[in-house]
């Protein structure tokens, strides 16, 4: 399976979209630091959304969608209730 995930900042509400096909070691490795550059600066990160595929190929077209601004607002339409 490969998944698509959002994190949250827990200290300023900020948000990374990745995939990955071990959900588990990514976040770990996130929170440790030891993610992409942007998680490696801050701390907190926190699963708050993901979706599971099993072509690698549809995980990052899904991922390559959220990260656009039509996918940003699915997301926060998705989340409605988790933001307010």
């Amino acid at each position: 399976m490969f998944y698509v995930y959002l994190l949250e900042c827990a200290d300023d509400k900020s948000w990374y979209i990745g995939y990955s096909a071990d959900l588990k070691q990514r976040i770990t490795h996130h929170q440790a630091g030891n993610g992409a550059r942007t998680t490696q600066r801050k701390k907190n990160w926190q699963l708050i959304y993901y979706e599971a595929y099993r072509n690698e190929l549809d995980a990052k077209g899904r991922e390559r969608f959220l990260k656009s601004g039509s996918g940003r607002n699915f997301l926060k339409k998705q989340l409605a209730n988790y933001l307010h």
